[in-house]
């Protein structure tokens, strides 16, 4: 089978190193791909909201699947076009049409979803520019601390958590009247702050049977102790010591069947992931954000732990035989430390050179940020530049192999967090 995979980041090095074992895979591209991805894969230099550019190259190649990485050209609706021509409407593909990503593309269309269909969410209200005065004026008794979330995609840095009135009030006319996230702020939606653990589970779907993948907890603040501004995500872990087979029965009973019934319900036959931001407060699930996609960098902790064919699965995700497919999920633990550029997740340099790759040992590197300089040396290319991922027995030797890898890498101005999974570590104390 020869396989197209859509993305550049430390996911789609993962997605291609687990399907790249599979003896299904004969030829596999990545579009645009990095550094890593070249080693097992061959990149093709076209971008993936270029809908011609991956459709000339779906047919050149003799493309079978497509596996679509980020949420961007889903929002977009890659899935729509080639469903649109009929050269490509037999092509499968991974991931949903532009119906089921508006999960992702709009806060607001997914907390009136969640509404809808009776899936526990923080209560939640929706404003525009033109309903900017009642926004300020609901603000003002609002309890405190008050989250804000621009409606459409911001990379991941929409979302503000306001611990006073005033300070919710400047984001929330800065995100309407000065379009400090762009057309995503056009709708601002203003919810209830849900105190709790947070964790995300993940279920690939054919459009009728469904599998949860491993769960995950990620870590987005840029400084130890979740301090600092919010970034991609700086690390993760897998499997969640305070997501227990009790929560995990809630989350499918409450969450996940609700959901897939909603969309059976809104005329969406939805193909691909769907990742569920959870809160876990006082052992009830909540959910925060519906994602249209696997997370990064938790990709990166659930498919080590999956032990089937992962192709054979998403082979069968695209011809709808999902219910057939036994899928083996290992119970050592994955954690996974990200390599970040100086500056990051604000202004940052490229093309530092990268060494110590030959130092690592009994990790699995992923290259996220990532690209060759004109002598073919690696260097860096994003904020997010490398993924390391021990897995072992126990919690402190995974945390022990990615934190040993992570100082072993090497390039001007990284950063990493020190504490990935130490949270967890206290908590099983």
């Amino acid at each position: 089978m020869n396989i197209l995979i859509l993305g550049s980041g430390g996911r789609e090095h993962a997605f291609a190193w687990k399907i790249a074992q599979s003896p299904l895979c004969d030829n596999l591209f990545v579009a645009p791909g990095n550094a890593g991805t070249a080693e097992i894969a061959t990149n093709l230099p076209i971008s993936y909201n270029d809908f011609d550019a991956v459709a000339t190259a779906v047919l050149e190649n003799s493309i079978e699947l497509v596996i679509v990485g980020p949420e961007e050209p889903l929002v977009n609706g890659v899935v729509d076009y080639f469903e649109s021509r009929p050269d490509l409407s037999k092509i499968k593909i991974i991931g949903p049409n532009k119906a089921g990503a508006e999960l992702e593309g709009s806060k607001d269309f997914s907390k009136q979803f969640m509404q809808k269909y009776g899936i526990p969410t923080a209560s939640s209200r929706t404003f525009t520019a033109e309903t900017l005065e009642s926004g300020l004026e609901y603000l003002e008794t609002h309890p405190l601390p008050i989250v804000l979330k621009a409606d459409g995609l911001a990379a991941g840095k929409g979302v503000i958590i306001a611990e006073k009135h005033k300070e919710a009030q400047e984001a929330f006319t800065e995100m309407l009247v000065d379009g400090k996230f762009g057309s995503a702020g056009n709708k601002v939606v203003i919810e209830q702050f849900l105190k709790g653990i947070e964790l995300s589970v993940f279920v690939l779907c054919d459009g009728e049977n469904y599998k949860i993948l491993p769960e995950a907890k990620d870590y987005k603040r840029i400084g130890e102790n979740d301090t600092g501004l919010n970034t991609g995500g700086m690390g993760a872990v897998s499997p969640v010591a305070f997501a227990d087979a009790n929560f995990l029965r809630k989350v499918e009973e409450k969450v996940v069947k609700p959901t897939l019934h909603g969309l059976k319900s809104e005329g969406i036959k939805y193909v691909g992931f769907i990742f569920i931001g959870l809160m876990n407060i006082k052992g009830e699930p909540y959910v925060i954000e519906y994602n249209v996609r696997m997370g990064d960098p938790e990709t990166e902790v659930v498919l080590p732990r999956i032990q089937s064919d992962f192709l054979i699965l998403l082979a069968a995700t695209a011809k709808g035989t999902l219910q057939d497919i036994e899928m083996k999920i290992s119970p050592q633990v994955a954690v996974t430390t990200v390599l970040v550029s100086g500056g990051y997740p604000g202004d940052y340099e490229k093309g530092k050179v990268i060494s110590g790759k030959e130092k690592v040992e009994d990790v699995f590197l992923f290259h996220a940020g990532t690209t060759f300089n004109a002598n073919t040396e690696v260097v860096t290319n994003g904020g997010r530049v490398m993924v390391l991922t021990g897995v072992a027995n126990s919690l402190e030797n995974a945390v022990h192999k990615s934190q040993r890898a992570a100082q072993a890498i090497q390039f001007e101005g990284k950063y990493f967090r020190h504490d990935i999974g130490m949270d967890l570590i206290r908590y099983n104390s």
